[in-house]
């Protein structure tokens, strides 16, 4: 029998599951490999294109929901000292649409809770094409505390940086911004969704910040293509 790639062993495993577990864990270590090889390389990219616009945006800030008072944010402002890079995240949720988007909502249910963790390191901004205190609504009644949510109402972020169509489609697109000597720069765009993905995929291209696929990946079901996240679940 090969030699076994390390020691652990669990109760009543057999031969045959160690044989096939290894296998799994030689692509597990080589995916693991291809992670951290893509994150060098998407830290090595070159600034990107300048930001254009200052945009200004819509953010109810701690006011309640049901008054009209809001305040303007620049992009600019959205950078704290001695945090250069800015990930902005595009929540599905035009002023059109019924109900916002459940496969954003249920990213934005996880990333609420590490906000506090990622400030730490970075800048992280959500944005929604709906007016800004229908937006808050929402995310009261979701139980989000700590996203910093804002209104693209009225400019042209969503459109210049791909989270809406030509036709306003909202688009669940991911944009990382770096500051550099006083000025704004694109550096990096989930553009695995405008690529054709292979057969029985889903374009995944956010896959890295919702952990809800990585937890069903372990399991034997796996991520059905027959499910999606919904706001609600039964009489929950």
């Amino acid at each position: 029998m090969e030699q076994s790639l390390h020691s652990v062993r669990f109760p009543g495993e057999t031969d045959a599951y160690r044989r096939s577990r290894d296998r799994l864990l030689k692509a597990e270590m080589e995916l693991r490999r291809q992670v951290e090889a893509t994150a060098a390389l998407r830290r090595a990219l070159p600034p990107g294109g300048p930001v254009p616009i200052d945009y200004s945006f819509d953010d109810e800030g701690d006011t309640p929901v049901d008054t009209d008072i809001e305040r303007q944010l620049r992009l600019s402002d959205l950078f704290e000292d001695g945090k250069d890079s800015l990930v902005i995240y595009n929540f599905m949720y035009g002023p059109a649409m019924a109900q916002p988007c459940p496969s954003c909502s249920s990213i934005l249910d996880a990333l609420d809770g590490e906000m506090p963790h990622l400030r730490q390191r970075t800048n992280v901004a959500v944005v929604a094409k709906s007016p800004i205190q229908r937006v808050r609504h929402f995310a009261r009644e979701r139980g989000w505390r700590h996203l910093h949510l804002l209104s693209s109402a009225h400019n042209t972020y969503n459109r210049d940086y791909h989270g809406e169509t030509a036709d306003g489609k909202q688009m669940p697109m991911l944009n990382v911004f770096v500051r550099r000597n006083g000025q704004i720069h694109h550096t990096w765009g989930s553009e695995l969704m405008f690529v054709a993905p292979e057969p029985g995929q889903d374009p995944r291209h956010v896959d890295p910040i919702w952990p809800l696929w990585h937890v069903l990946d372990c399991t034997p079901e796996g991520r059905s293509v027959d499910w999606r996240p919904s706001l609600t679940y039964g009489g929950s």
